[in-house]
């Protein structure tokens, strides 16, 4: 990607945004969104929400509420703007009361997933409640929360695909914003720290089929093989060797889902000799075989 420099800008050099590393995972991330709710409630009222298998959101779209959950300490008032997410569908309450008198608060509600069999590095990074307040947030952030907004109150065509997509959108920021802001980090998160893993885990999300061995993770890391295999594994909770074969399954996993490539070249796209090679690994670690996620993508978009 080429960016030029903005001459709206003043000069020198600016502020890293996202961490490389994270933004290479990001667009791989194979994640789904979608809004299910718009909840306009007044008064006293209150939600409850169930244990889900997929992760939670809600956007306040106007107005103030309360989110409360047994898994986490004191309730959180969430304000227009702000956004709470339950990455791992923990149970939780929303609800207003009548001391905000007539104000009428508007929610956005909506459910995300990570497709794939394995499981993804930054679901497996985020907390069991992640909460972006506007005023904190970064200006993109908050536009586009405001847009998701006003989108939720117009009356035009497509208003449901498109408040899909500002969601997914919205989530990306979200993402961001918690890397950027966050005190307690793991797994990746903690990762993201650490400039050597970090420059490791990009070039691995970046260049999956590259012949990664220990030692050349660890030369790319400037490390010795039982330093860089001891820290990985601290951050990461899992051996680099291992992390890279997961990787190469969720990559495989969304290019069997596009049929853009045959088996035979993805496996050999991903770094692998043999078909027959790929196939059984594949298998061993996402519990299907190549052909059934193939089919299964190719139903997915037959029902859509």
């Amino acid at each position: 990607m080429i960016i030029e420099p903005n001459p709206s800008l003043p000069p020198g050099p600016r502020p890293q945004l996202v961490d490389p590393a994270l933004e290479s995972l990001l667009s791989r991330s194979m994640l789904q969104v979608q809004v299910v709710a718009e909840l306009h409630r007044c008064g006293s009222w209150f939600a409850d929400a169930p244990r889900y298998e997929c992760g939670l959101f809600h956007l306040v779209g106007s107005g103030r509420c309360k989110v409360e959950s047994d898994e986490f300490g004191e309730a959180v008032t969430l304000e227009t703007g702000d956004l709470v997410i339950f990455p791992h569908g923990a149970p939780h309450r929303l609800s207003g009361t009548a001391e905000d008198g007539l104000q009428q608060t508007s929610l956005i509600c909506g459910e995300f997933r990570f497709t794939g069999s394995t499981q993804h590095p930054l679901s497996l990074a985020l907390p069991a409640r992640m909460v972006i307040h506007a005023a904190n947030a970064s200006a993109p952030f908050r536009q586009l929360a405001a847009t998701m907004a006003d989108v939720v109150h117009a009356d035009c065509a497509g208003r449901h695909v498109l408040l899909n997509k500002l969601a997914d959108a919205l989530f990306t920021l979200a993402i961001c914003d918690y890397a950027r802001g966050t005190g307690e980090r793991q797994g990746l998160f903690a990762s993201l720290a650490d400039p050597r893993i970090a420059r490791v885990l990009q070039s691995v999300h970046d260049h999956p089929g590259r012949a990664w061995t220990m030692q050349s993770m660890a030369a790319l890391a400037c490390m010795s093989r039982s330093a860089f295999a001891e820290r990985f594994t601290q951050l990461m909770k899992q051996p680099p060797i291992q992390y890279v074969t997961q990787w190469r399954v969720s990559v495989a996993e969304q290019l069997l889902r596009d049929r853009q490539q045959s088996v035979a070249g993805i496996a050999q796209q991903l770094g692998y000799s043999s078909e027959a090679a790929f196939r059984r690994l594949f298998k061993r670690v996402s519990g299907k075989c190549p052909g059934r996620v193939r089919g299964d993508g190719m139903r997915a978009v037959a029902l859509n």
